[in-house]
């Protein structure tokens, strides 16, 4: 039984379809758009917020993505075991595939943090002094060790099909809270392992999909998103004014609802109004919230920008924040690069140093202008890294044990939940497979992950699959 509406309200499915189609490449068309829409249309589009079947926790996702699979044995994992039996071998039947390498204890001093003491690596200084909001999951597991694959399903739920996307499926089932803007934003997505997938709505309507604010320059590496932050393609018209775009706007509309009246169901044309509308929208808002220069220069150095170090990262976080603020529903980060076969210790110093700033910020100012508690913050990669050396300074991937963490939204901060084996190869307590980890998400926005279904080819489809549980234990 499907619980949640097939069809978006106020839109056909084909229709639906048709503009999502236009996806945000409907931007193209933003020259011959305008400034305002018809109430109406809006408060009934496809996009329009829907109240959650199950007591919400959080209203807006934040998900830091770090690609690359980060050493959860340099980060959050503390591991006094590894470090003693530095440079022996691995005990008989641990090694479990990842090669015959030394095992390699972690070159960085662990604290414990907050008021609960948790673990947590020297190479996250401010990240600690937010410790008491954040739970850390370090009995985390995922089915592959590639990869593509591995960062296939963190997003979609699967490694081998055509899925849509975590944010995808969060805005089919709450819509968004600002109808000027898109309700899922990818920024810096990556360009490999699975590219467009990990933002795309498969077989939803495609109004869904995320809506991709690439860098502008630069680069985090090969496996993560650009450096730098871009600007949405065609926002602004350079030949028209707002009064003649929407002059000429509404003479396109009534032209397409004379076609569609005539037709009575064409869902070209539903979508071509649709969309038209939403850019038109977009052009006025998307620009004011993409704007920093208004915020302190004080808040801005506590992000982290005018360092060339965390300029970037602490950039993206916040407009982050900006964006939840103004309404948007669920928006990914994406840092890259975390994939170290070797330079192991400078390359983690260097991408926390990163990161670490921004994040801190970000939780300190959610949580200063009371959006932390309807915000769930997620950081997580697709996997781990091994306890055993691979070469003299690097780790190689790790699918059986590694860590995330989620912060604020009806998290119980200040706690750990599961633990890995005396050296990191396995988790062996409170395991979470990617299944859990994204029914935990949905349940904290509201939604049943088993109930959040779309039918598709015959059958009704979920994000969990036929898995998944949510994991109460870090629930606040």
């Amino acid at each position: 039984m499907i619980t949640y509406a097939e069809t978006p309200r106020g839109l056909s499915r084909r229709a639906a379809l048709q503009l999502g189609s236009c996806g945000f490449g409907y931007l193209a068309f933003a020259g011959l758009q305008g400034l305002q829409s018809q109430a109406a249309e809006a408060a009934a589009g496809p996009l329009s917020p829907k109240k959650p079947p199950l007591p919400a926790k959080a209203k807006h996702v934040i998900f830091l993505c770090m690609q690359g699979g980060p050493s959860h044995l340099d980060t959050f994992d503390y591991k006094p075991q590894l470090t003693k039996d530095n440079g022996k071998a691995p005990p008989a039947g641990s090694g479990r595939g990842f090669g015959g390498g030394s095992l390699l204890g972690s070159p960085f001093e662990f604290k414990k943090q907050g008021q609960a003491g948790l673990w947590m690596s020297e190479v996250f200084p401010n990240l600690g002094k937010q410790a008491d909001e954040i739970c850390i999951l370090n009995g985390m597991n995922t089915a592959v060790p590639a990869h593509a694959q591995a960062f296939l399903q963190l997003h979609t739920g699967t490694s081998q099909f055509v899925r849509p996307s975590l944010g995808a499926w969060t805005l089919y089932g709450l819509g968004t809270e600002n109808q000027n803007l898109p309700g899922f934003i990818s920024l810096n997505p990556p360009t490999a392992g699975g590219g467009a997938q990990n933002y795309g709505s498969a077989f939803l309507p495609a109004v869904f999909q995320g809506t991709k604010i690439s860098g502008g320059g630069g680069g985090y590496g090969p496996m993560g998103g650009g450096g730098g932050i871009g600007k949405v393609a065609n926002i602004a018209n350079p030949k028209l004014s707002t009064d003649s775009q929407r002059a000429q706007l509404d003479f396109l509309q009534e032209l397409n609802r004379e076609k569609l009246a005539k037709d009575k169901d064409n869902a070209q044309v539903e979508g071509v109004i649709q969309s038209y509308e939403l850019a038109f929208r977009m052009q006025r808002d998307v620009p004011k919230v993409m704007d920093l220069s208004g915020e302190t220069k004080e808040l801005q150095a506590s992000y982290g920008i005018g360092d060339r170090a965390t300029e970037t990262f602490g950039r993206e976080c916040l407009l982050a924040r900006r964006f939840v603020e103004a309404g948007v529903r669920f928006v990914e980060i994406t840092y890259g690069n975390w994939d170290q076969h070797r330079n192991l210790k400078a390359d983690i110093q260097r991408h926390a140093g990163a990161i670490d700033k921004p994040i801190a910020g970000l939780i300190a100012d959610l949580k200063k202008r009371g959006l932390l508690k309807d915000t769930l913050i997620v950081w997580c990669g697709e996997f781990g890294r091994t306890p055993v050396a691979q070469g003299t300074d690097g780790r190689d991937h790790n699918n059986k044990g590694f860590s995330a963490w989620m912060a604020g939204g009806g998290i119980k901060g200040g706690t750990t939940y599961g633990k890995t084996d005396d050296h990191g190869f396995e988790a062996v307590e409170g395991k979470v497979d990617i299944h859990d980890f994204h029914a935990t998400i949905l349940h904290l926005m509201g939604l049943d992950h088993e109930k959040l279904t779309f039918k598709y080819a015959g059958r009704d489809f979920r994000l969990t699959d036929v898995k998944g549980r949510v994991v109460k234990e870090v629930l606040g």
